[in-house]
């Protein structure tokens, strides 16, 4: 039998006792998690040392190191953000829908659990613990499946977690690592029909389509980001290089940084200088990375910079790169979208109200902003303590992947003897 196998059989097994512990008991889990995490941090951060000089060694750019690296701070905020859930109402239980039948039948639609939820993702570490805490409040058990990147700080994470289910009473394989971060434990995860009730993976593009194609069990698909930020006519542009600076620099490898700039012909002359000179020029200047301008034809007639290839418009760089681009219309812009989006976060920068209205109603992505950077799409931003993902599909979930995604419903059907 294959670990990965052994792994799945114990998490089946241990499941229950997670199902049916009470909202209580799964609180003092969850403020015992961010306490040990606090207490932890030297232990954390020894790990994580181990695996930053690895990946460094193996030449992982500098800003996807930063996708890796934890500090004392980050671990305080990801204790705060365990605690944030542990004060969110509790998903399981909830009554959906009621209604009494002319028969005499109450039917009821409540919250349950999905059961054993699989997570794989790559170098964050923060998201062992972000899924591990929302699946245990959820009442699922939860497999998860990190990158070799991060493997050493996941073990220390997961071994934090597991001491305090064992301080609760509870069996620790209701939250199991697989050590293993070979390809084919991963491929094998895909395949655990009777054993994952859904599949979450969470990275770039080529590990969701991986997952997406090749699973048998199911998948709940979270989306690369190519993120846009359409300046309208109408636009109040010092907002604009504000809301694309930030968007945009912040932390260029994320799912939620902006990728491509569009630009309404109308202001472009005006704007686009604006923009180089805020996250090119005065970057340089202070000694700050500079962002790699790949301009369309138009925007390259006004600023200089590197000629927009063919794939850049559909490109999630993740890093210090924007794609820019000019449209004659917020329809021209809406269109671009559509053809090069991937669904996750798009936003208009107007003071145009029916520009905006049509812009949120037309652009198809999980999150549609007015005047607001997409850096906000974030489980913590939108109060939901912390995230599984970013979830661009439609079906079950979409958005912020937060307590109620990792739920289902059952109903329950009550009577007096009725027969059919």
């Amino acid at each position: 039998m294959s670990n990965v196998m052994s792994l799945a059989q114990r998490l089946k097994a241990a499941q229950p006792q997670i199902a049916h512990a009470s909202t209580e008991m799964k609180n003092r889990i969850l403020l015992r998690i961010a306490d040990h995490l606090c207490a932890s941090v030297e232990e954390i951060l020894e790990a994580n040392r181990t695996d930053i000089s690895s990946a460094a060694q193996n030449g992982i750019p500098n800003v996807m190191l930063d996708r890796l690296s934890l500090s004392e701070a980050r671990i305080h905020n990801m204790a705060d953000g365990v605690r944030k859930v542990a004060r969110l109402a509790d998903p399981i239980g909830e009554v959906l829908a009621g209604r009494t039948l002319p028969n005499g039948l109450k039917i009821r639609k409540e919250r349950v659990p999905i059961g054993v939820v699989g997570m794989i993702y790559e170098s964050r570490p923060n998201v062992t613990v972000d899924a591990a805490v929302l699946c245990l409040k959820a009442s699922n058990a939860v497999m998860l499946r990190g990158g070799k990147e991060a493997i050493c700080t996941n073990m220390t994470l997961t071994r934090i977690m597991q001491r305090a289910l064992v301080e609760e009473g509870l069996n620790p394989d209701i939250l199991l690592l697989v050590e293993d971060t070979s390809r084919a434990s991963a491929t094998e995860m895909m395949k655990l029909n009777g054993y994952l009730d859904v599949l979450i993976p969470r990275g770039g593009q080529g590990l969701i389509r991986s997952v997406v194609e090749n699973a048998t069990v199911p998948v709940i698909e979270t989306g690369a980001g190519n993120c846009h930020v359409y300046i309208d006519e109408d636009a109040d542009l010092e907002m604009g290089a504000n809301i694309v600076y930030n968007a945009k620099t912040s932390r260029p490898s994320v799912c939620n940084a902006e990728e491509v700039c569009l630009v309404h012909r109308d202001v472009a002359a005006q704007f686009l200088p604006l923009l180089k000179k805020a996250i090119v020029d005065d970057r340089a200047a202070a000694g700050l990375v500079p962002v790699e301008l790949r301009l369309d034809p138009a925007a390259a007639r006004i600023i200089d910079g590197t000629p927009a290839g063919e794939r850049d418009f559909d490109t999630e760089f993740l890093d210090y790169i924007l794609a820019v681009g000019v449209v004659d219309s917020v329809d021209a812009a809406i269109a671009h979208i559509a053809a090069h989006s991937t669904h996750h976060s798009d936003c208009i920068v107007t003071e145009d109200a029916a520009a905006a209205k049509k812009f949120a109603e037309q652009v198809d992505s999980a999150a549609v902003y007015v005047n607001v950077s997409t850096r906000f799409t974030d489980g913590g931003e939108f109060g939901l303590g912390c995230e599984l993902g970013i979830s661009t599909q439609k079906l079950h979930a979409r958005g912020p992947m937060g307590l109620q995604e990792l739920t289902s419903w059952k109903y329950i059907v009550r009577g007096n003897g009725q027969i059919r």
